[in-house]
Parts: C-alpha cells; structure tokens; sequence
C-alpha cells in the first residue's frame, strides 16, 4: 500500500471465503498468496470509528507504531463499555477486571492512593492521563475516562523510570464532531447516590466543546462509618478539528471528603514464615478509628494544551504541555497490632497523617514518521519529555505522641480511649488528645529530560520488527526545614541517567494471527515516586537504578464474531533491588524475579454475546534477599502483593433487543504482605451480577449487584500491621441517557 493510503483511515476487506479458509485449516499464508487476495476499499470517516465493545484495535499512545494485533506486548484495553457495564466508578474498580494486578496500601510512609502492583511489582510511579505522568497521592475516578490501558512487562522505553511491571494509561474523553448529551443517574444501597454528566457540542466544522461532570455520595457497605463524597468537572475545547492544525485546551478537577479505612489488624501471636499471621478473626464491619478524627480530603487541578500539526500524510507533530496540583490531606488511624495487643484483645489506635502537594509541569513532544528505506515500511516515532515535579508534606502533630513499648495498652488508655477492644471497638469514642501541625516540611523534588524512538518496520508481509529506545537524564532531591527552630534538616540527592530499550519480533500466521517474541527494560531510581511513595530518599540513597528486563512469548488471534484472543508466557528478572544491610541502610543488593503466562478474550463471541476474560499465574520469588541475615531469610519467598492464581470473567449476553443480562467472577489466591512471607490475606472469589432494559434508543436502565453473595474479603494489605477489607455487597440501578 502507498504511503499516502497508509495514513488514511482505509482497511482493506479479504475475500471471506479464502480467511474462514485459512481459519479453519490454520493454513500459513505465503507473501505472494496474500497478493493475490481481492481487494476492496472502504473508508470511514474519523469520528465514525467503532469506539464500543469490549474489544479494543489499538493503543491511544503514538509510540505504538501498530495495531495491538502486531504489537509485541501484552496489553490489556478496559474500553468504556467494560467500564459502564461493570459498574465500575474508581479506576481501583476497573482494574479489578484485569487479572495480574493487585493493590497496595500506604506504605513506608507513602501517602494512601492508587498503587497497583502489576506482574509483582510496584507501579505507582508508572501511572499516566493521556501518556502525561501523574504521580500525585490520588484516588482516580473514572466519570472523564474513555478507555484504561494496561501495558504489561517492563516498559522503560515506552515509559521512562518506575515501570518494572507496566504502566498505566487513562485515556481521558475529548471533543467529538457530532453534538450530544449523555449521562446517568444512579441510587443505590449504602446510600449511593451518582450523578454523571458527559455533553459535545459542535460550534462549527472547527471548534467543539465537551463537558464530564461527576457527583457521588455513598457509604461503603459492610465498614462502619466508611463513606465517600466526590465531585469532578472537566470541561474540553478542540480548535481545528478539520484541519491539519489543532488545539486542545482540557481541564480537570476532582474534589473529595472521605473516611480512610486501615480495616483490621493482623494477630502478632506465632508470626513467623513457617506460621505467618492473618487478620484478626472478627467481625468485618469494625471500624478501628475515630469518626470525630479521621478523615481525607484530596482536590485534583490540572490543565493540558495538546497541539497537533499533520504536516502530510506521513508526517504528524504533536506537543502535550501540562500543569498538575494533587492535594492529599488525612488523619488515618492504624489498628495497630506492633507491641503484642491484638494477642490480648485489644488495639492500639496509631494516627498517621498526611498533608502533600504535588504540583508537576510537564511537556511532551513527538514526530511521527512513514517512509519507506532499504525496501521496508517504517512506521516511526521519536520525542523528547521533560518535567518537573515537587511534593510538599507537612503532616499533623499529635499530643500525647505515644511510640514504641508505650503502645501496650493498659486500663487508663482503654478509659481515655487511645486504646480499644478488638471485638467491639466504637467510631464513636471521642479523641482525647491534641492535634496539631507538625513544624516539619518535607520537599521532594524532581527534574526528568528524556529522549525516545520507536519504529515498526515491516520487513515482509509475514514479518515485523519493532524497536524502541529512550535515555533519561534524572534527578531528585529531598530535605526538611523545621519551621519551629528555623533550621535545615538533612537533604539528600540522587542523579541518574539510564538507558532502556524494547526489541520484539512479529510473525503474522494470518492476517487476524500473530506469534511475537520481545525483550524489554525498566529502571527504577531512588525516589521515583516524589515523596508519594514508600521509596524516599535518605542516607545511602544514591545508588544506582534498580534495572528489570523481560523476556515474553505470546500470541494475539482475533476469530469469531469480534474477539481478540491471547496469551503469553514471561520471565521478569530484577537486579541490583534495593535491599537493607546489617547496618540498616539500603544497597543494591538483591535479586528478584518472576515467572508466568496469562490468557485473555475480549470482544464478541456472537452478535449478542460479549466478554471481558483472564487468567494469570506468576511464579515470584526473592532469588537474592541480599547478605545480611534478614536478606538470607528471604532468599526463596515469595513476592509481597503477589498472589500465585488470580482470573476474571466479565460476560453479557442480549437476550432480547431490549434486555441484556451479565455477570462477573474475580478470583485471587492468598498473596503475602511483605518479602518475609510472615503476614498474609486469604484467596477470594467475588460474584457480580448485571441487567439492563432498553427503554428507547435514548435511554436504559442497568442494575448492577457488586459482590452479589457478601463475600467478605481483603482487598489489599499491609506490610505488618493490618489488612484491608474489600466493600461488602452494593446494589444500584442506574439511568444513562444520550441525545
């Protein structure tokens, strides 16, 4: 196909009988065979592309030169029908649909938010809103979201530092060429309450504006005192859409008033890694901290100019600019199970507190580029990123500070209410202490240049390379300044510049079949996460990156009515980990890896029937825990956050014109807590259940039943103190409209 043909939105339709042919016969197409196919040409115009389903062609990114068919990743699309039809409110909520991920807490000092853990590794330093880094102590909400990309395996050169086991992109809704206006209105159990606006308007053939706005309140069923209120806007304008030269101007902004819930405290009594320790048996509604105390308040304020220029049709600019300022205040109380109380039936209420800003200026740039050189097909990009980012934390000082041995709890602490009993312990207690700010303000900064470029080159009809490589020039500083002495405290520094690459080979069977092998790499330095995280910087931390590469064999087939099949098997090896020695500072002395497969459906098996499916198995394990005695002990654990099964189902099915049932099934094995292997939560399996009535073609009603069967288990855990509880059951019915 000639390059000018390339670019437009043209695909080329085969005779149906020659692939149903091929299909069944798994015959291997040669080059001169495809030739000599009938062609025909069908265009559609760029607004009219297939957008619903739950089967995905393509990743949003430019730096992905081809369809996800010919692509040699495992990457996972949760499309807006998924989102919809799950239920789903939270971005936490739509990743639940994709198996291999799991979720941290707030660890180490890291600020509670979105951590996912993908393929065993941390990825809260690899999270990003329409290919922009956002790091910032967030709770995502899916009300401005299209579509949530799921890149798995080490991903440095697509990503820069911190994606060891994949990144994580939110592709925001913009501006359309057609006028309309959606939205629903949700009640529910559990006082749910959820109201969604999402509007276009076409000024005129250049300009269209859009508007997503949010409003939900609700309880969180089965947690004492547990509730969350939130509203978000997020207002867009596109200048130039029919023509080669454009402008977006997008804004967001997110609000919330929550209760933070630390759920129950794991039992100390017997805790070892031949007995690791479980949360306590007690009823799961209990709510361990102060209702008069506790609470979380976060605002999200960002602005994007994108401006694309398409120079023909083989050359394409664009520059993505943004300003971004998270806010991330709390008290929380941690049950906490340090000093022996749990073993004695009562719980130490610890505070941990938070109040961090997050302010980051980011700009992104990149050309994309089809030539033809040496007789091969190019598709390439190249860009350069830089960005700033600065946290600023001045957590709450509490009076009385009771640390250490001091946390035994005696009958004076139970009266005074800094202690309370495990079965019965009362949100209602009043605090009896003082709280105030604390003088300290910790800074973290950090400045990013990167470099990148990638090319799909296809080298016959059957074969295609794909390449990549990005440079990244990093450095971060961290430091305190007691505002009450006016004195400095210690400040900190590392600069690191690391290269990463990705290589994978793409052998197409058939036209809808491919075979892929790839290679890949991430770096991690210190810092990565800017003072959100659990990996701040201090004494002995300028080391150097921690470095993970993968090796992955898979296959991508789509058959049936619309349904892409795949699967892959992976070994991810991390090297020099950093890793605590007997003097208790941190080295780059350890070594990590994982092994696994994971097998995936989405899209339609038949006109009316669609599904959304997984399973993935990750073989973990601590190889090298470094040479102290803690290090040697670890040597053969598993990985924390890392359960060794997890699988999901996600399936409707048109019954009728008007009426589709659907339902889901989530499965996670028991996964340990930290790399000691010495606390862990229990495996699960969650039922949900869906139905929707087409009133007319401008309105439905869906009823979604979450965690159909009160399923009562833990979410997520911490490395020693406590574990998470996931919701209990929530029903709620929901009316969607679009004019």
């Amino acid at each position: 196909m000639a390059n000018a043909e390339r670019s437009k939105d043209v695909f080329n339709v085969r005779s149906s009988l020659a692939l149903m042919a091929m299909a069944v016969s798994g015959t291997v197409y040669a080059a001169d065979e495809a030739a000599t196919l009938p062609e025909v040409k069908v265009s559609a115009p760029k607004d009219k592309e297939k957008t619903d389903g739950y089967k995905a062609e393509k990743a949003s990114s430019s730096k992905f030169t081809a369809p996800l068919l010919d692509t040699p990743k495992s990457i996972t699309v949760i499309t807006a029908d998924v989102i919809k039809d799950t239920g789903s409110v939270t971005l936490e909520d739509a990743l639940r649909t994709v198996p291999g991920i799991t979720f941290g807490t707030a660890e180490g000092g890291g600020s509670i938010g979105d951590r996912p853990f993908i393929r065993g590794f941390d990825s809260q330093s690899a999270m990003y809103v329409d290919g922009v880094r956002s790091v910032g102590g967030q709770s995502r909400e899916v009300f401005a979201v299209d579509s949530i990309e799921v890149l798995k395996g080490p991903s440095g050169a697509y990503d820069g530092r911190g994606s060891a086991g994949g990144s994580i992109n939110m592709v925001t809704k913009q501006p359309k060429a057609e006028n309309f206006i959606g939205g629903s209105v949700g009640l529910g159990t559990d006082s749910y309450r959820r109201v969604t606006i999402d509007g276009n308007y076409v000024i005129n053939e250049d300009i269209a504006i859009r508007l997503a706005a949010l409003s939900h309140d609700a309880n969180t069923p089965g947690r004492d005192e547990v509730d969350m209120n939130k509203f978000g806007f997020a207002p867009s304008i596109t200048f130039g859409m029919s023509s080669p030269t454009s402008l977006n101007l997008s804004y967001y902004h997110l609000k919330s008033d929550d209760t933070p819930d630390f759920g129950l405290p794991f039992t100390l009594a017997g805790r070892s890694k031949a007995n690791p320790s479980s949360p306590a048996s007690v009823d799961k509604d209990n709510f361990y901290g102060y209702s008069s105390r506790d609470f979380r308040k976060t605002q999200v304020d960002s602005g994007t100019a994108t401006f694309k220029h398409v120079f023909n049709d083989d050359v394409a600019f664009k520059n993505v600019t943004r300003y971004d300022v998270s806010a991330n205040d709390y008290i929380v109380t941690v049950p906490d199970d340090s000093v022996g109380n749990v073993a004695n039936g009562t719980v130490f209420r610890a505070p941990k507190s938070r109040n961090a800003t997050t302010k980051t200026v980011s700009n992104v740039s990149d050309l994309s580029v089809a030539f033809d050189a040496f007789g091969f097909k190019n598709k390439a990009n190249t860009g350069i990123e830089f960005s700033h980012e600065r946290t600023h934390n001045r957590p709450y000082a509490f009076n009385p500070n009771i640390t250490g041995a001091a946390r035994v709890c005696t009958a004076a602490m139970l009266a005074s209410n800094q202690c309370t009993t495990l079965e019965n312990p009362d949100p209602d207690d009043a605090y009896t202490g003082v709280v105030g700010v604390s003088p300290t303000l910790t800074t973290t900064r950090t400045i990013t240049k990167s470099a990148y470029v990638f090319d799909s080159i296809e080298l016959t009809k059957q074969w295609i390379a794909n390449l990549g490589v990005r440079y990244d020039d990093y450095e971060t500083q961290s430091g305190s300044f007691n505002r009450a002495t006016n004195l400095a405290g210690a400040s900190f520094e590392n600069k690191s510049h690391f290269w990463n690459y990705q290589a994978g080979l793409v052998y197409k069977i058939q036209p809808n079949a491919s075979v892929y092998t790839s290679w890949g790499t991430s770096s991690t330095p210190s810092g990565s996460t800017v003072g959100n995280g659990s990996d701040t910087l201090g004494v002995n931390n300028d080391l150097t990156p921690e470095r993970s590469r993968s090796a992955e064999l898979g296959v991508k087939w789509d058959v049936l009515e619309d349904l892409a099949l795949t699967a892959a098997i992976f070994r991810i090896e991390k090297t020099n980990a950093r890793v605590t020695d007997a003097l208790g500072l941190p080295v780059n002395a350890g070594d990590m890896q994982v092994k696994g497969f994971e097998v995936g459906a989405a899209g339609k098996i038949t006109s009316q029937w669609q599904v959304f499916t997984g399973y993935t198995y990750l073989d973990s394990e601590v190889v090298d825990g470094g040479g102290n005695a803690a290090g040697l002990a670890n040597k053969g654990n598993r990985f924390a956050n890392t359960p060794k099964d997890s699988a999901s189902i996600w399936t409707t099915y048109a019954v009728t014109p008007k009426w589709t049932v659907g339902g889901g099934a989530f499965y996670g094995d028991k996964q340990f807590g930290n790399v000691a292997n010495t606390v862990e939560i229990p495996s699960y399996t969650r039922l949900d259940a869906m139905a929707s009535y087409k009133i007319d073609k401008n309105l439905d009603l869906r009823l979604n039943v979450q965690n159909l069967t009160d399923e009562r288990y833990f979410s997520s855990t911490y490395s020693t103190h406590y574990a998470v509880v996931a919701p209990g059951r929530l029903a709620f019915l929901t009316l969607n409209f679009k004019y």
